[in-house]
């Protein structure tokens, strides 16, 4: 049996997803988690918004002994995506402990930018 590792609370303060790409590559986020546990992880995503209600219980989960990268442009609530353009913050529950990193890709232009930090655990 593997243990958890991580915790259980992350938060994600910068999110933004780009209304256009440049290139062959498409800009996107990834919200990047790391189970490390032999049990399934279940996520719960909250997105805040500066001007609307965040969009909350937006559930994923993560088998055990494995690593899911999640484009926050797959999140939906109700069948309704994160909005491009808008800046946004991600916070993740989790059921047990799990490693949590974000990416971003920004292709806006011809010169490509890679971002990745890790999330800020919550204790």
């Amino acid at each position: 049996m593997f243990q958890a590792k991580g915790e259980k609370h992350w938060v994600i303060p910068d999110g933004y997803i780009p209304e256009h790409s440049s290139g062959e590559l498409t800009s996107h986020e990834s919200v990047c988690v790391l189970n490390c546990s032999s049990e399934e992880a279940l996520l719960r995503f909250t997105i805040f918004f500066e001007d609307r209600e965040p969009m909350e219980d937006i559930l994923v989960v993560v088998p055990g002994r494995r690593t899911k990268h999640i484009r926050t442009s797959s999140l939906m609530k109700e069948g309704m995506p994160i909005p491009v353009g808008v800046p946004y913050a991600i916070e993740v529950k989790s059921d047990i402990d799990v490693i949590v990193q974000y990416s971003r890709l920004d292709s806006t232009q011809a010169e490509n930018a890679l971002m990745s930090v890790m999330a800020y655990p919550v204790r």
